[in-house]
């Protein structure tokens, strides 16, 4: 189900916006957004095939920079002659955690490449960061829900990351904002080599936990009315789908791998130590923000147009890739295949 609703644009006059990593899952969507309302919008990301193909099919009023946030001056240029600056670009896990001294390069430095372009400008733009709720760490002990005013934990190179930006990010002296995204899995991810495209960590959520997803086009909406919000300034807002997107990990994998036609796998692979996710509080984001717009049922819909015929292989191929899918989860091996594990 998608309830719409309507964003109050606070000025009419076209907003000068750049997004870093915006042919990513969020960035995508909220470039779309962005570029549908008439803003003059310039996308800073790294070259790829998907990525270029991407920008091609953006509106005149967008225009791509292309560079890597590690690249101080290519950052510098991007930044140039913008009133709001949103700024996505990250490696997550599982990379973040194979590559910390990569990782650390690309969101902390890169972070820091942007805090000092702004600040350069004669009149500064300001600043969106989108942080992650992972900085919470495992919460699942407590009673939900989770406040933005909750303590943060560092609990592996990511969270650690994420935790020192925002702090540059409030001791910057700019006009900022900081948005915590929630769990935000991306529509349509089945490829034709299956191996290759399951993320390893989604064994690391136990089925028990709690978990609010929220669906990548409400995140990104939430980001394109950010730039043009008046009242977001200095806060640090909590995105998630809201009270109808609070399931148990169970439910909604079982969910997605039906809709997928994958079929739920085995609870033996998956791991019973809590994971960095929970329920939000989201009341003060979505007075602001107004983006709540997709439950499970909007997900799972967009998730099945999205796959198209390649669902239908996922079905008659299922045994192949459900073992495929398995040999990614170390507890499934450590339990079933112990000389190995």
């Amino acid at each position: 189900m998608v309830t719409e609703v309507a964003f109050v644009v606070p000025n009419s006059q076209p907003l000068r916006i750049l997004i870093t990593g915006a042919f990513g899952n969020i960035g995508s969507y909220a470039a779309r957004e962005i570029a549908s309302r008439g803003h003059l919008l310039r996308c800073f990301d790294r070259p790829s095939a998907e990525a270029e193909c991407f920008a091609r099919s953006l509106p005149g009023n967008v225009e791509t920079a292309w560079g890597d946030i590690r690249d101080a001056e290519a950052v510098g240029q991007a930044v140039r002659a913008r009133d709001v600056v949103l700024h996505l670009a990250a490696i997550i896990p599982p990379l973040s955690e194979e590559k910390p001294d990569l990782s650390n390069d690309v969101n902390v430095g890169g972070t820091r490449n942007v805090i000092e372009a702004v600040s350069a400008q004669e009149v500064p733009p300001r600043l969106v960061y989108v942080s992650s709720i992972a900085v919470f760490g495992p919460t699942q002990h407590l009673d939900p829900p989770r406040r933005a005013s909750d303590p943060v934990q560092a609990t592996d190179h990511y969270t650690s990351h994420k935790i020192e930006c925002e702090s540059r990010v409030r001791e910057s002296g700019l006009t900022w904002a900081i948005i915590r995204m929630g769990a935000a899995p991306p529509v349509g991810t089945l490829r034709s080599s299956i191996s290759s495209s399951i993320n390893p960590m989604m064994f690391d959520v136990p089925l028990t936990d709690r978990i609010e997803f929220i669906h990548p086009a409400d995140g990104g909406l939430a980001i394109a009315n950010a730039a043009e919000s008046e009242e977001i300034w200095g806060r640090t807002l909590l995105l998630g789908g809201g009270h109808r997107c609070q399931l148990r990990q169970g439910e909604f994998l079982r969910a997605a791998l039906e809709a997928s036609g994958i079929g739920m796998l085995p609870a033996e692979a998956f791991a019973t130590k809590p994971f960095h996710t929970d329920w939000l509080d989201t009341t003060e984001s979505q007075a602001l923000l107004q983006y709540q717009r997709h439950t499970l049922d909007g997900y799972l819909r967009d998730l099945v147009r999205a796959l198209g015929a390649r669902r239908h292989l996922a079905r008659l191929f299922r045994p192949w890739i459900r073992r495929a899918m398995l040999r990614h989860s170390p507890y499934w091996i450590a339990r079933t295949e112990p000389s190995r594990g």
